[in-house]
Order: structure tokens, then C-alpha cells, then sequence
């Protein structure tokens, strides 16, 4: 809940002094005036995020968590930089305000973006929205991949994101390590890994991708099915915008209602929602691009989420997990592992 009385005040959930918050302010926001109000929102495994009112000024703060983190993670200054990158191409991002690295202001580095407005779906199934409404949203989120994918990114200062080699030999080594040393990892994590090696495209393209594209992680107008602003960029890289296709393949058409908010095993036609295939024609559509996605997109996009979720619940268990629900969440680690099996047996693997 928010502090209604608008003065700054400490509270359980937040992980850091509003005080210091409202004195940092002071000299590098000195138009952004009045009490502080701060709300905690979303829960997650990610980055802590913050609603920041000071009367007429709205703003969002999104920090590193605190405590010891894996090298290299819950990079907001990477985060920041992507907004930057972005604003004012044909991807809608909220508007970057200022980056602070200095972990003495609020113990960790933060940045601050302008607040948008608007609707976020918490489920794939959009249940507030009329059903011949559906369709429509689900074409607006294809249509905003697609552009961020065209973006240019050799023109902007996210070029220096990109690694030589594959984006996906990388990923698929980097997910396989997420179990251990292969000669400890379960038998269908070796099997999955060793038909993804067998199976890399030879079409491997690059372009800036979001990473964790969904529902979730998009605001769109609070009147009519356009997105008003990508969220969460976390996981944005230079990598093959294929496997972001696949990946809202993932968490949408093969997660079930109750595992993450997908649509598996919903009645499609009924609830207004188009099959895959149609998001991707719609895609498709929008990109210009000659290239679909294969069979290795889609087992290496379950398989990454396998991984994401071994995350989760070795976190969980360690005690170090962002989100009181994450041991419940981790289990998920073995219903994608499963799913991505199940992608590779389907074709010979």
C-alpha cells in the first residue's frame, strides 16, 4: 500500500531510507518538489521497483536488491542505458531521468524513469478485457516486438552489447550450466543440450532483444489496445530476436493459466485469443524478415526457462530469493525442463 500521508517515512517494504531519498532529490531533481510518497509495486524475482510521488512529480525507481548477488546481475545502469538507447524510436519506453551509482545514497545503484500510465495484464488470458477485444492487444504486442527487433542497434551505444561468436551457442551453454557440471546434470538436461549443439540455425541474425517480453512486462493505454510503454529490461541483449519470439511462445501458448498466467490448454477461439501461429503471422508481418522460427527456438526458449526457474529456486533455497513465493515458483524449473524435452524428442532428439 502506499504511505497515504505522504510524508517519507521507513516502512517494511522498502529496502532502503526514504530520507536519503528525498535529500538526494533535493539537489539532483530541485524542481521535483513536495512530500515524498513511495509504494512498493510488483513482487517478482527482479529488481526492486517503486512508485515516487512528490506532488506533481510522478516517477518510478527501480534499484539493485540488496545483499550479495551473482556477478553481473540486477544491472540497472545496463537497464538505464537501454531507455536511453530507446527513447524516441518506435519502441515506447518511459522516459529515462537519471542513473545514480553510488550504492552510499541508497546502499545500492538506482535509476529513476517517468511513470506511464495505463493497463498491465496480469495473465495471458487479458479477463478484462471484452473477448472481442482480445485479438487486438495480442496484435499490438507482436507489432512492438517486431519494432523493437528493427531497431538499429550498430547506431546506438547499446552496439557495445554485442559479443563475437553465436548469440545462441551461448545461451545454449549458458542454460545448460544453470544445473551443474555436465557429468552432474540430469540425464535430459545433457540430452536437450547435446540436440541443441546438433541443431544451431545457420541463419543466426542480431538485434537488441528484451529478453522477458510478456504481458506482464508491457503497459498499454488505459483506452485502447496500444502499448504505452516496455518494462523490465533485466535481460536485454544483443542476441537472435528469434528466440524472443519463442520466448512469448513460452510463457504464453505452452504455460498453463495456473503455472504463470499462460493460455495451454485454454479454449482459444472462445476466449478471443489467436493461436501462435497467428501472433506469429502477425509478427511476421510487422518484421519483413524471411526468417521463422524452428524447433531449436522453441526447445532452447523452454529450456532458458528451465534454467530462469533453477535460478529461482536455489535461491529459494539458500534464503536469498527476492520474493516470499519462490521456492513455489522455482518448481516451475522442471515443468519447462519438460516441455523443452518434450519439443526435442518431438524432433529426434
Amino acid at each position: 500500500m502506499a504511505d497515504l500521508s505522504g510524508r517519507a517515512s521507513a516502512r517494511s517494504d522498502v529496502d532502503f531510507d526514504p530520507e536519503a531519498l528525498r535529500a538526494y532529490l533535493r539537489t539532483a531533481l530541485p524542481d521535483a518538489d513536495g512530500e515524498l510518497q513511495l509504494e512498493r509495486i510488483g513482487g517478482g524475482q527482479s529488481n526492486p521497483t517503486y512508485f515516487v510521488t512528490l506532488d506533481g512529480t510522478r516517477l518510478v525507481l527501480r534499484k539493485k536488491p540488496v545483499g550479495e548477488l551473482v556477478p553481473g546481475a540486477h544491472d540497472v545502469g545496463r537497464e538505464y542505458r537501454i531507455l536511453r538507447a530507446l527513447a524516441g524510436t518506435a519502441v515506447p519506453v518511459p522516459g529515462p531521468v537519471l542513473y545514480e551509482n553510488d550504492p552510499a545514497v541508497l546502499g545500492t545503484p538506482f535509476y529513476l524513469m517517468d511513470r506511464v500510465d495505463g493497463r498491465v495484464f496480469l495473465d495471458a488470458e487479458l479477463r478484462e478485457v471484452p473477448v472481442a477485444e482480445r485479438r487486438a492487444y495480442y496484435d499490438d504486442l507482436a507489432r512492438v516486438l517486431a519494432a523493437l527487433h528493427d531497431v538499429a542497434w550498430q547506431d546506438t551505444e547499446l552496439a557495445g552489447l554485442a559479443r563475437p561468436g553465436s548469440f545462441l551457442a551461448r545461451q545454449v551453454e549458458r542454460w545448460g550450466r544453470a544445473w551443474g557440471p555436465a557429468e552432474d546434470a540430469p540425464a535430459e538436461v545433457r540430452r536437450i543440450v547435446g540436440w541443441l549443439r546438433a541443431h544451431l540455425p545457420g541463419d543466426e541474425h542480431l538485434g537488441i532483444v528484451h529478453g522477458d517480453y510478456k504481458f506482464t512486462n508491457v503497459i498499454f493505454d488505459p483506452r485502447q489496445p496500444v502499448i504505452a510503454g516496455v518494462l523490465d529490461w533485466e535481460l536485454c541483449a544483443i542476441g537472435d530476436p528469434l528466440l524472443d519470439l519463442a520466448h512469448v511462445w513460452s510463457f504464453t501458448w505452452d504455460t498453463a493459466p495456473e503455472e504463470y498466467g499462460g493460455v495451454r490448454g485454454v479454449d482459444l477461439a472462445a476466449h478471443g485469443i489467436p493461436t501462435a501461429e497467428e501472433f506469429f503471422a502477425v509478427y511476421y508481418a510487422a518484421s519483413g524478415s524471411p526468417r521463422r522460427l524452428t524447433p531449436f527456438h522453441l526447445a532452447l526458449a523452454a529450456f532458458r526457462n528451465a534454467g530462469i526457474f533453477r535460478g529461482i529456486a536455489q535461491r529459494a533455497e539458500s534464503g536469498a530469493a527476492n520474493a516470499a513465493d519462490a521456492a513455489e515458483v522455482g518448481r516451475l524449473d522442471r515443468v519447462y525442463l519438460a516441455r523443452a524435452l518434450a519439443v526435442v524428442a518431438g524432433h529426434g532428439g
